[in-house]
C-alpha cells in the first residue's frame, strides 16, 4: 500500500508522555524495534502539572520502576532542584523519596534518552484509529491516513482521549495545557470491543515569581544533602542550584470568594460530568466538603532555574479567571501576583481497567496493551510505572515469550495492578503506602534488592551495573566490609543503613513474609479460562456478574474482586478447579 509506513515493529507505542516514554524505552532495550508515535516530539515526557516526582507510594515505585530499567529516577536527579525524603520521623517502611524537577530539563533529557535509543524510531504523527484484519490487530493508522505494522501496540493516550478543559463554564477540545485532544481513538476502542468512561483532572494557576511577595511566606528547603533518586546515581548529577519552595495558606476571604463564585464553576453547575481524584480535589471541593477548616496549605514551588513561573499546589480550581485573580489575591503575599496561566479542569475518556489482563493486555484484542491515565490512574510516578510495564509485556508478546507478572507482595508496581485489574475504578487511582498490605517488606531503600536481577534478566540492566550491585547485596546479606570504589554507586555507608533496617525489621518481614506464601498458595491456583460464571449457580448473583466482568486468572486474585465472599471462593475451587 502507498499509505503503509515503510518500517514493521515489534512493539508500536502510541503517545510520547511519561507511560509512552517508559514503554517505547523499555521495548527497545530488550532489542525489539520499537516506535514512538507521538503528536508533539516537543512534548515528550511533558510535567504538565506539577514539577515534582515521587512522594509518599509514588516515591517506592519510582525507585522499583529504576530497579527494573526505567528511565524516570535517572531523568528526575538529571533535573531536580529541590530534594527530600518524606517521613524522617517516621519508620523506613513509609520513607518515600521526593523531587522537585525543572520542568523544562525533565523533559529535555527524557526527550534526549528517546533520541539516543538504538532501536527506537520516535515519529511525529497522530494515531486515529486501531488496524485490524479480522480479530487480529495488524498496527495503527494515523490520522493522514499512514499505516504504522505493528506485532503490538501500547496505547498511552493520557488526558488526550477526547479531552475537553472547562475554565469557568466555558469550554474547549484540549488533551493538556493548551495542546489538541485526540479525537479518533476512543470511537475506535469501543469499535473493538473496549468500554470507555469520563474522568477528571485538574490544575492550579501559575504565577509570576517577581510579584510574589516572599517576606510574607514560609521558607522550606531541600535536604541539605539531596539524595539521588535512582539507585545508579551516587549523587544527584544536574550542575545547578537548589532552590527552596515556598508556604501560604487560604483564608476566610478566600472562602467567600470561592463560595461566592460557585454557581459558575463547572463541577457545582453540573456541566463537568466526569469523576475528579478524590486526594487531590479542588479547592473548591476543599472549601465547600470541609467547612470546618479556616485555612488550607499551599506551595508555591518553581517551574525552573530558566523561568519566573511558579506552581500554585493545592490551589487546583476550575473557575472563572476573574475568580481565580480575585481568590489569589486574598492569600497573604500573593495580593499582587500575576497569573501567568489560569488553572482549569479536564474531562476525558478512559477504558475501564478491569477490561485488561494482569499483564496490562486487553482481553477483547489480543496484542494490546494500555497504560497510564488511560487505565483511570493519576500521577506521572502512576503512569510511568503503568507504561514500563505494559513496554516490558508488549516486547515480550512479541517473541511468543510468557509476560512479567509482579505480585502485591514483591513490589508496588504489583499492587497497583492488581488493583486495577481486578477491582477496578470508579475515581482516579493513586498510589499510597496504604494500599500494600506488605510495605514492610516493599520500602524504598530496597526496591534494588528486591527487583534488579528481574531488570538484568530482562536485558534493562547491565552487566557492569548488575555486577556491582551482587557485591553489595552479598555484603547486605552475609556481613563483610569493601572499598566504596568497588561497590559503586552503592556504599559501605548504604549497606550498613541496610543491615539496620532489616535487622530492626525481621520479626515483622518475618510474619509478613509467611503471610506473602500463603497468599502465594492461591496464586498459584490457576482459574481456566473462558469459564462461565453465569452457570455457577451457588454463586451469589454479584460474585457472578463482577467475576465475569474481571476474569480473574487465579483463586488469590478472584478473592481480591469486591463483592466475592469466601464462600463464593470456596465454590470456585470445588467446581472450577477440582471439577
Amino acid at each position: 500500500m502507498s499509505d503503509l509506513f515503510p518500517r514493521r515493529y515489534d512493539v508500536i507505542v502510541v503517545g510520547g508522555g511519561h507511560a509512552g516514554v517508559e514503554a517505547a524505552l523499555a521495548a527497545a532495550r530488550m532489542g525489539r524495534s520499537a516506535l514512538l508515535l507521538t503528536q508533539s516530539l516537543d512534548t515528550i515526557a511533558s510535567m504538565s502539572c506539577n514539577p515534582s516526582i515521587g512522594g509518599v507510594g509514588k516515591g517506592q515505585m519510582v525507585r522499583e520502576l529504576d530497579a527494573l530499567g526505567g528511565e524516570m529516577a535517572k531523568a528526575c536527579d538529571r533535573s531536580s532542584y529541590f530534594s527530600q525524603t518524606l517521613n524522617m520521623s517516621k519508620g523506613a517502611a513509609v520513607r518515600s523519596p521526593r523531587a522537585q524537577c525543572d520542568k523544562a530539563a525533565y523533559r529535555a533529557g527524557q526527550k534526549a534518552a528517546v533520541e539516543a535509543q538504538t532501536g527506537l524510531d520516535p515519529v511525529q504523527d497522530e494515531a486515529w484509529e486501531l488496524w485490524t484484519e479480522g480479530s487480529a490487530l495488524r498496527g495503527v493508522i494515523s490520522k493522514r491516513g499512514t499505516r504504522y505494522e505493528g506485532r503490538t501496540v501500547v496505547l498511552t493516550a493520557g488526558t488526550f482521549l477526547n479531552g475537553l478543559a472547562h475554565v469557568g463554564l466555558k469550554t474547549h477540545a484540549a488533551g493538556r495545557g493548551g495542546e489538541a485532544p485526540s479525537l479518533g481513538l476512543s470511537a475506535s476502542l469501543r469499535a473493538h470491543g473496549l468500554a470507555t468512561g469520563r474522568l477528571k483532572t485538574g490544575t492550579p494557576p501559575r504565577l509570576l515569581r517577581r510579584t510574589v511577595d516572599f517576606a510574607k511566606l514560609e521558607r522550606q528547603d531541600g535536604d541539605a544533602v539531596p539524595a539521588p533518586m535512582s539507585h545508579f546515581n551516587e549523587r544527584v548529577s544536574n550542575p545547578h542550584r537548589q532552590m527552596p519552595s515556598w508556604i501560604a495558606y487560604t483564608n476566610a476571604a478566600t472562602h467567600r470568594v470561592i463560595r461566592d463564585n460557585l454557581d459558575r464553576s463547572p463541577l457545582y453547575s453540573g456541566a463537568i460530568g466526569g469523576t475528579g481524584p478524590r486526594y487531590c480535589p479542588s479547592i473548591e471541593d476543599k472549601v465547600v466538603k470541609f467547612p470546618q477548616k479556616e485555612r488550607h496549605q499551599l506551595f508555591l514551588e518553581p517551574e525552573g532555574w530558566a523561568t519566573e513561573e511558579v506552581y500554585l499546589a493545592g490551589l487546583s480550581t476550575s473557575l472563572p479567571e476573574d475568580a481565580q485573580r480575585a481568590l489569589v489575591a486574598t492569600v497573604p503575599g500573593l495580593e499582587n501576583a500575576l497569573l501567568t496561566r489560569c488553572g482549569y479542569a479536564i474531562e476525558y475518556d478512559f477504558c475501564p481497567p478491569t477490561q485488561l489482563t494482569d499483564s496490562l493486555e486487553s482481553r477483547a484484542l489480543p496484542g494490546l496493551f494500555l497504560a497510564g491515565q488511560l487505565n483511570g490512574t493519576t500521577g506521572y510516578e502512576e503512569a510511568a510505572g503503568q507504561g514500563l510495564l505494559a513496554g516490558i509485556n508488549a516486547a515480550l508478546r512479541a517473541r511468543a515469550e510468557a509476560p512479567l507478572r509482579l505480585s502485591r507482595d514483591r513490589a508496588y508496581l504489583g499492587v497497583m495492578v492488581d488493583d486495577l485489574v481486578v477491582r477496578g475504578v470508579d475515581e482516579p487511582y493513586r498510589m499510597f503506602t496504604a494500599r500494600a498490605e506488605h510495605r514492610l517488606s516493599l520500602r524504598a531503600d530496597d526496591a534494588d534488592l528486591r527487583l534488579l536481577e528481574t531488570g538484568w534478566a530482562l536485558g534493562l540492566i547491565s552487566d557492569a551495573a548488575r555486577e556491582r550491585f551482587l557485591r553489595y547485596k552479598e555484603l547486605v546479606l552475609a556481613g563483610g566490609e569493601a572499598p566504596d570504589e568497588a561497590l559503586a554507586p552503592w556504599s559501605m555507608g548504604k549497606v550498613r543503613e541496610q543491615r539496620a533496617v532489616r535487622a530492626s525489621y525481621a520479626a515483622y518481614i518475618a510474619r509478613e513474609n509467611d503471610a506473602a506464601a500463603r497468599l502465594r498458595e492461591a496464586e498459584l491456583v490457576e482459574l481456566p479460562e473462558g469459564l462461565d460464571y453465569a452457570s455457577f449457580g451457588a454463586l451469589t448473583a454479584e460474585a457472578r456478574q463482577k467475576l465475569a466482568r474481571s476474569r480473574p486468572r487465579t483463586l488469590g486474585q478472584a478473592g481480591r474482586v469486591p463483592g466475592v465472599t469466601p464462600a463464593d471462593l470456596q465454590v470456585l475451587w470445588s467446581r472450577a478447579v477440582r471439577g
